[in-house]
């Protein structure tokens, strides 16, 4: 069974796996080597991850950590404005599109909401399929780019109440 709980600080290095599996690859096109990560426009993700304003939620089975959800305040690829977290989201590949991501997304904004924060930010790549997911999530376009959009979903105090309908 799968479990949805709030980062701690012993997760923190698997957020190097993490956001590796969070890149978007193109069918057809080779992956990225693992160094890709260091680039400082990716690795500014998780970077001393654990800072005040960091939020992160871990799926696990059996303490194996399947996913994650995170949030920070980062000039990332997102970035909206110094009060709106960006939300980085990655499921390892043979567990995706089991509702995990779902999951993660409910427990982080129901996180998200109780400190106060009213949205959150991403940027997703045209082609992705993850834009659908996305939207489904209630993120909506708010900038569009030549290779992608810009989204953003507002968090309402009922996202709690939602974040109980997974868990």
């Amino acid at each position: 069974m799968v479990l949805i709980r709030e980062i701690r600080e012993a997760d923190y290095p698997l957020l190097e796996e993490f956001i590796y599996w969070a890149i978007y690859v193109p069918p057809g096109v080779p992956p990225p080597e693992r160094d890709i990560i260091f680039n400082p426009d990716v690795f500014m993700y998780i970077k001393n991850f654990g800072e005040e304003n960091d939020c992160g939620v871990i799926a696990e089975d059996n303490g194996k950590a399947l996913g994650a959800a995170w949030t920070r305040i980062i000039p990332g690829y997102g970035h909206i404005d110094n009060e709106t977290p960006e939300l980085a989201l990655s499921v390892l590949p043979e567990y995706r599109n089991q509702g995990i991501g779902s999951k993660l997304l409910a427990e982080l904004f129901r996180i998200v909401t109780k400190r106060g924060y009213a949205q959150t930010s991403l940027a997703v790549q045209k082609e992705n399929p993850a834009v659908r997911f996305y939207i489904r999530a209630g993120y909506t376009i708010v900038q569009e780019k030549s290779e992608e959009y810009i989204m953003v979903k507002r968090l309402t105090v009922s996202e709690a109440a939602r974040a109980e309908c997974f868990t």
